[in-house]
């Protein structure tokens, strides 16, 4: 994260606070907090794929794709609110779903309320894939992450990762507007 060679290494008092005293460098304490997180990003959607690939042949992106449409009423959605919602973009979204239409799980039609937008709608075959892979997704999030933490740390984690997409998407509430999914 920082130089080897920082002048202040090993003292959190003397961190220069940055600007024209130089970069604000981590403190040990943010240091060892930041260290583990950067693991978790790398290594758990690596875990999380895997699981997914080996157990079912799709992609955690996929799978997020496929979850997402299973949970919207009528199991269809505008493809710019499911890139949203599955957190990936609309050009990647675009062509993972013509991979997910080819293999007939989902379909793309015009949205009847606004020509202007295309719907992504999960067909009975993706409803039968999805809820087919569920269990086995479930059951890795849980040993991987739900779990390892007790209640009052689930509520802790929920909070840190709101903070943390509203800095990652700034000015960009990435879930206001959008149809909350339904629970089936």
């Amino acid at each position: 994260m920082e130089p080897a060679d920082r002048p202040d290494q090993g003292s959190a008092h003397s961190v220069p606070a940055g600007g024209e005293h130089g970069p604000r460098w981590l403190t040990d304490d943010e240091r060892d907090a930041w260290m583990p997180l950067i693991g978790v990003l790398i290594k758990l959607p690596a875990a999380l794929d895997a699981q997914l690939q080996r157990d079912s042949g799709l992609s955690h992106f996929e799978y997020m794709v496929l979850s997402r449409l299973s949970e919207a009423p009528e199991r269809t959605l505008r493809m710019s609110d499911l890139a949203v919602l599955a957190n990936g973009s609309l050009s990647r979204l675009s062509h993972v779903v013509t991979r997910l239409e080819r293999r007939g799980w989902v379909r793309r039609e015009a949205c009847a309320e606004d020509g202007r937008y295309t719907n992504a709608v999960l067909s009975g075959e993706g409803w039968a894939k999805v809820t087919a892979t569920a269990p086995g997704h479930v059951a890795a999030v849980r040993q991987f992450v739900v779990d390892a933490l007790s209640p009052e740390q689930i509520g802790q984690l929920r909070e840190i990762a709101q903070t943390i997409m509203s800095r990652v998407v700034p000015g960009d509430d990435w879930l206001a507007g959008l149809p909350h999914p339904a629970r089936r």
